[in-house]
């Protein structure tokens, strides 16, 4: 693993982390990818990612969010993590998907239409294992908070 890599792990995994990257992290992101039309997302220099857009659960309106993402290895799919960088409650993006599972994803400058399914039991349980492999970090958010952390299989519609 390189060095940046295990820096990067070892910063997120902080409070101090959690409390700022939240603020700055996404205004970041939306702000560089809308610069390169779509074509680079800053966060994902470290961890893939990708502009979710999603139907406001309450509103109805279109929402755009920036995630981390685990690209599905046969490219059928990404799996999101509803971390809330390590914070009590669910990210809003998750409420969205449970009401709106029909959703858009900007992946490396191309929009894709995808259908969110909430895991649940023995295959949330398969991929927990595999997002922590893939970032442990999550392991640690985990830790913090008392509810489990919604995990999404988004696949190409």
């Amino acid at each position: 693993m390189a060095l940046g890599t295990t820096l990067m792990q070892k910063a997120s995994s902080t409070r101090l982390f959690a409390r700022i990257a939240p603020h700055v992290i996404p205004a970041l992101d939306k702000a560089v990818h809308r610069l390169t039309g779509g074509r680079v997302i800053l966060s994902a220099r470290m961890l893939p990612g990708v502009i979710l857009t999603s139907t406001g659960a309450r509103t109805g309106r279109p929402r755009a969010t920036p995630l981390a993402c685990m690209p599905l290895e046969s490219g059928a799919g990404w799996i999101l993590i509803g971390s809330n960088f390590g914070r009590p409650g669910h990210p809003a993006w998750t409420a969205n998907l449970l009401k709106n599972p029909d959703a858009y994803v900007s992946w490396k400058g191309r929009d894709i239409a995808v259908r969110a399914r909430l895991l649940r039991g023995a295959e949330r349980a398969e991929v927990w294992r595999a997002v922590l492999r893939f970032w442990p970090p999550y392991a640690t958010y985990q830790a913090r908070i008392e509810r489990e952390i919604r995990l999404f299989r988004l696949e190409r519609r």
